[in-house]
């Protein structure tokens, strides 16, 4: 049987998982800053307040605190909330919430309740948001047990991810990478698609160099790996889709077969992403490694408002090919 799909955005993406688990279950509702008449600040909510009503789509006050206590409490006695954060450079204001309340309810209460709460908030750079709405703080959220982090880079994922974390019973924080809002890719229409978190994905296969990559950084080394291939250089592409859990045989696999492995990764580079896999790699994998690792990050400064000094320090598809020769 075909896959019935249709090509769009992933923020339409996004709207369209949202629409169909609120139809499937009446303990899944919206909260957040905006959300309702206005659609969010990227217009992803656009049109559900029409849709489900003031009841299910809870516009709030510009309180991070607020939103997440009000979603966490409403979990706790059986609801399934999807929590927007309007920028994930606000999740610091809500932390206590996420970190000492939701992710560690089960283990204290002895499994007597579950937390099915989803957190979705925007992050990354792309949109000149200048120093304190382009952050990216998935990394921070790898280091609390109790949470699951996940972090797609197109549409299909989107939908397909953002479905599992709704039906999850732990508390799950959804990045969502505000340039990938606007790629588009073939998502299926199966109102049961869904995506098992633990899985990564590869994009493109090949044997010379294992790319790794999150979010943004994913469509960026397909770019590069389509120029390489040119010159005869063959890049595996891999994205995790979720950092916890994390998929490591899938990213094992690859750097055996090609023994090299370079980390494409938006956040700064001091205590990241790219610093968790490549730790991993170095703990598990030492054996398989023909040249160091590589790690491409964004560097340890404030995003700057510019649009050519944000470019000039994001990593990209000029850059990834430049690491991988240096591989070579």
């Amino acid at each position: 049987m075909v896959e019935e799909t249709k090509t769009m955005r992933g923020l339409d993406a996004i709207r369209l998982a949202i629409d169909e688990e609120m139809e499937r279950d009446k303990s899944v509702f919206l909260i957040g800053e905006d959300i309702g008449k206005f659609g969010g600040c990227f217009f992803v909510t656009e049109g559900l307040l029409e849709k489900f009503g003031p009841e299910r789509i809870r516009d709030t006050p510009i309180s991070e605190n607020a939103i997440l206590g009000c979603a966490v409490g409403a979990a706790m006695a059986g609801m399934r909330p999807i929590a927007e954060i309007m920028f994930a450079d606000f999740l610091p204001v809500c932390m206590e919430m996420i970190v000492n309340q939701a992710a560690k309810a089960r283990y204290m209460y002895g499994g007597q309740i579950s937390v099915p709460v989803t957190i979705r908030v925007p992050f990354g750079t792309g949109i000149m948001g200048a120093a304190q709405h382009s952050q990216s703080f998935e990394s921070w959220f790898m280091h609390v047990p109790g949470l699951k982090v996940v972090l797609p880079s197109d549409a299909r994922d989107f939908k397909g991810l953002l479905k599992t974390a709704i039906r999850d019973n732990d508390p799950v924080i959804f990045f969502e990478n505000k340039r990938a809002y606007y790629l588009t890719s073939e998502v299926p229409l199966d109102k049961e698609f869904t995506i098992p978190f633990g899985q990564a994905r590869i994009f493109t296969e090949g044997d010379d160099v294992t790319i790794v990559a999150t979010g943004a950084m994913v469509s960026e080394s397909i770019r590069a790996a389509t120029k390489l291939d040119a010159e005869n250089i063959h890049c595996e592409i891999i994205d995790p889709r979720t950092l916890v859990p994390l998929d490591k045989s899938t990213i094992l696999n690859s750097v055996e077969k090609t023994g090299r492995l370079l980390i494409v990764d938006e956040g700064c580079k001091t205590c990241s992403v790219s610093a968790e896999i490549a730790a991993f790699v170095a703990e598990e994998g030492f054996q398989y490694l023909k040249k160091n690792i590589i790690r491409l990050n964004t560097p340890d400064v404030p995003i700057p408002f510019a649009d050519k000094l944000e470019k000039a320090i994001i990593p990209n598809a000029k850059s990834v090919q430049e690491n991988v020769k240096k591989l070579l």
